[in-house]
């Protein structure tokens, strides 16, 4: 549901005080002075989807400072994301000011400095989101924060709708389809840096080759565990799935078939051990994550061409005659078992 604050029922001489309660305990701290010298009026409507949170504030002309005095070293590190539906804004952060339309997008960090001066009654939606989420260096969101982004064209174009569609969903959503809504929202705003901060495609991909050298690491040494699957690796690894799948679009196989393609390895490699007892077949499968014996047979000749326990012959036969069937060949794809403190004047609005 939403949560709704408002100053309609305040009296005039206090609004200032409790929006200025209102903001703090809703966002996160900061101190805002109007603008105009009539009484105060201002509306914050606040939802979260996953991970994220969602608030939509309207009000009249203010000016809103985040101070050095406001920012404490236990808060958490958050990103925000600013999308200018009505009225303008000045921004700033990091040195740099920017002069905010209606339409653009501002990125920012609410662990440093911040400033957004409203000449006017505005309406604006802010999307909060951990830092820890978004698998951007600290230095590409710093070079994006101060500068306003056009969303005609480029991923902004293609985020911008997105983000309003989110802040106007009209009902709830269960936990699974919450995250990963919220890793959209991650995946894309993680794109837009990208071709904000490299927008010659000049972006070094040693980060990515090493995050992805790890994550098979992880996948080898994890083969056993029935549960492996693109969310248990992405979780993991603090990334999003869509993420994870994007590091393998550049390899010859998908996170799925990868991790088919190393147990069926192992698996076959166990059952060719010769001179010594081999375990059977189904615990053999056990041992390599395979939970189904009948799917795991299905797999293994879809792989390589014989059933397990034909392979297991071939290979501890003592004829050197007997044909050994070649290699896997590319396994076929498979579906792997995948509080803020609120003033007074509260409302609650179903959604």
């Amino acid at each position: 549901m939403n949560v709704v604050l408002t100053t309609d029922s305040v009296p005039d001489q206090e609004k200032v005080t409790y929006w200025n309660e209102v903001m703090s305990a809703t966002l996160v701290p900061m101190t805002v002075s109007p603008r105009g010298t009539g009484p105060f009026d201002g509306r914050i409507a606040t939802r979260h989807i996953g991970y994220l949170q969602i608030s939509t504030v309207e009000a009249d002309a203010k000016f809103v400072s985040r101070t050095p005095a406001l920012i404490t070293p236990s808060s958490e590190a958050l990103v925000a994301v600013g999308v200018q539906i009505s009225g303008t804004a000045t921004f700033a952060q990091g040195g740099r000011t920017t002069e905010v339309g209606e339409g653009d997008l501002v990125v920012y960090e609410t662990g440093r400095p911040y400033s957004f001066d409203y000449p006017q009654r505005f309406t604006t939606h802010v999307f909060q989101l951990p830092r820890r989420t978004l698998t951007v260096p600290d230095s590409d969101i710093r070079r994006i924060a101060g500068n306003a982004i056009h969303t005609g064209a480029g991923v902004a174009a293609t985020l911008f709708p997105f983000l309003t569609a989110l802040a106007s969903l009209a009902c709830a959503h269960p936990p699974v389809i919450a995250h990963r809504l919220a890793d959209d929202f991650v995946d894309l705003l993680g794109t837009l840096l990208t071709e904000r901060t490299h927008p010659g495609g000049a972006q070094p991909d040693t980060a990515s080759a090493a995050l992805l050298l790890r994550v098979r690491e992880h996948i080898d040494r994890n083969l056993g565990d029935p549960d492996l699957s693109p969310e248990s690796i992405a979780r993991a690894h603090s990334m999003s799935v869509r993420y994870l799948h994007k590091l393998f679009e550049g390899e010859e196989t998908t996170v799925c078939r990868l991790v088919q393609r190393r147990r069926l390895e192992e698996c076959s490699r166990e059952l060719a051990r010769r001179g010594r007892a081999t375990p059977s077949v189904s615990a053999v499968a056990h041992r390599w994550g395979f939970s189904s014996p009948a799917h795991f047979s299905r797999v293994f000749r879809a792989a390589y061409g014989v059933p397990p326990r034909e392979w297991h012959a071939l290979h501890s036969a003592p004829s050197p005659l007997l044909p050994v069937p070649a290699g896997p060949s590319p396994a076929p794809s498979v579906t792997m078992a995948d509080g803020p403190r609120h003033p007074r004047h509260l409302r609650l609005e179903s959604a």
